[in-house]
């Protein structure tokens, strides 16, 4: 377990340990969603009496859209379960395997998303997969300023493997050609 969590909110022992539980439990399923094909990212949102609301994993390489993201992915359900664009109302909280890159935190903030909680932080998973995560300056503070909490670093080590175990076997990691 990650002793090294960071917030942007002052830490609530029993919503970072339920952040931890699915966290962990996301970790553990995502070698079944990419041995189908998926690639090494997986989100799930729950409402804030933990039910499950949406769950989905990375699907670019599948499906052939650079913004299929799990975060992405996993909004859109959401979206779709709930019949609407606007997820404020409902007071739902993000869980996912690794630090949201660029696109998916602009997609976060304006889905009205309350809380993110995420593993593997972003400099690790470009250290290992190479996919560049984008420019994001002070985000932890720009979501704190529009009321999203974040806690990070939640299970690290469990994910890191996962991302390691990816790459040994050869999975396709996207990122555009750069010159």
């Amino acid at each position: 377990m990650s002793q090294n969590i960071i917030a942007n909110k002052r830490i609530v022992k029993s919503k970072l340990q339920m952040a931890q539980t699915i966290i962990l439990s996301l970790q553990q399923e995502l070698a079944t969603y990419i041995a189908e094909g998926s690639g090494p990212f997986l989100a799930a949102i729950y409402d804030d009496k933990g039910n499950l609301i949406a769950k989905a994993a990375n699907s670019v390489v599948s499906e052939n859209c650079s913004h299929n993201h799990a975060e992405m992915n996993t909004i859109k359900a959401a979206e779709k379960a709930l019949g609407t664009y606007d997820l404020s109302p409902y007071n739902l909280s993000l869980y996912v395997t690794s630090e949201p890159c660029m696109m998916c935190l602009g997609g976060i903030m304006w889905s009205g998303i309350k809380a993110v909680y995420y593993g593997v932080p972003s400099k690790d998973v470009e250290k290992i997969t190479g996919f560049d995560e984008g420019f994001k300056p002070d985000w932890f503070n720009e979501f704190k300023k529009r009321g999203i909490t974040v806690y990070g670093n939640i299970e690290v080590e469990v994910g890191q493997k996962v991302l390691e175990d990816y790459i040994k076997k050869g999975k396709k990691v996207y990122k555009p050609e750069r010159k």
